[in-house]
């Protein structure tokens, strides 16, 4: 049986995206056809802040990304131990996105 050879992917990551951007809140929404990830950073003390990065997936294309972070997760956990979620992150506090039901 005949073997397909591999197919390589070149991927670039330019000089701005590869500072990375920090989030401590994401807010994912949905629709029929698309999942949206919107990631935030919130500041202590202050009652407004802005969507650093959107990002929009397909419903399968957001199942893998929940397979690989998942992955990714049990790793880490393996090699640095339990990660404890302490209950004191974000508040229960009433965010007001946009004007009305996000819609992909």
């Amino acid at each position: 049986m005949e073997q397909k050879p591999k197919k390589e992917i070149n991927i670039e990551l330019p000089e701005d995206v590869a500072q990375g951007c920090y989030s401590n809140l994401a807010i994912i929404t949905h629709s029929s056809s698309e999942f949206v990830f919107d990631f935030i950073r919130m500041m202590p003390g202050i009652a407004k802040a802005k969507v650093q990065n959107r990002i929009v997936m397909t419903p399968e294309h957001a199942k893998r990304f929940f397979n690989a972070l998942q992955d990714n997760l049990n790793k880490y956990e393996e090699h640095f131990g339990k990660i404890n979620l302490s209950g004191k992150g974000m508040p229960n506090i009433p965010l007001h996105f946009g004007d009305g039901t996000p819609e992909a």
